[in-house]
């Protein structure tokens, strides 16, 4: 199966450039989501934390 693909792989021109662009996007998202993490308000991020403990207790005050 891997010598199919890389068959096929080594007859495209300029095919070496998309493992390049893929690391690429992979290294600025996380670094931008390690930013996004140490630049965050707290307060937001604990208003978020709380999210699905609100949705628990407006559950169960509905079903009293």
């Amino acid at each position: 199966m891997l010598k199919y693909i890389k068959g096929n792989l080594e007859n495209i021109d300029g095919v070496e450039i998309y493992p390049m662009i893929s690391l690429l996007i992979f290294f600025i998202f996380f670094v931008v989501l390690f930013w996004w993490v140490f630049t965050a308000k707290k307060a937001h991020i604990a208003e978020v934390s709380n999210i699905p403990l609100e949705i628990d207790n407006n559950e169960n005050e509905e079903t009293l």
